[in-house]
């Protein structure tokens, strides 16, 4: 029997199939942090209940307004544009989670003003001046399109001529 953090214990047959187990089980990972219904139902199936259990306890939880597709989405862009991601890695992110193309887009349009978000994440990276030469820029140009930005966030995000200089106010 294996010990420690690793391991998983697997729910026994009966309580696979009792609705109570398996509501019990979801709060429990409720109480840690937020999850989308797809990851939540995942997360059951893998503990070893029922699918159908799982996916009608979710669906219960849903309805008591416990687990919010639309909260955690806004959640997930909150805390990833907090740590200077951009709207591409985001995206991949909250698709992962399982949640709408509808959910996905309204979430980013909710979320920070990218372009500025670009312009402080390059130069807390690389500091307020700009990059003279071609090699440097190109460096800063794949580190920002590694965090998620497009190629116009990029391109404005590397063309602010003064480092007081606001970026334009599109998104």
């Amino acid at each position: 029997m294996a010990f420690g953090r690793g391991a998983r214990r697997r729910v026994d047959e009966h309580r696979a199939i009792d609705p109570g187990a398996a509501r019990t089980a979801a709060l429990a990972l409720l109480a840690r942090r937020e999850y989308a219904s797809a990851e939540l139902t995942a997360a059951l199936v893998r503990k070893g209940y029922e699918p159908q259990v799982a996916s009608a306890t979710v669906a219960e939880l849903a309805g008591e307004h416990l687990v919010d597709d639309t909260r955690y989405a806004e959640s997930l862009v909150r805390m990833l544009a907090g740590r200077g991601q951009g709207p591409a890695r985001i995206r991949q992110e909250l698709r992962a989670a399982g949640l709408t193309e509808e959910q996905v887009d309204a979430a980013l349009e909710g979320g920070p003003d990218w372009q500025a978000l670009a312009v402080q994440v390059r130069r807390r990276k690389f500091g307020a001046d700009l990059p003279g030469e071609w090699s440097e820029r190109a460096r800063q140009m794949r580190f920002l399109q590694y965090r998620g930005f497009s190629g116009d966030h990029v391109s404005r995000a590397l063309d602010c001529a003064l480092q007081d200089e606001e970026p334009p106010s599109a998104s």
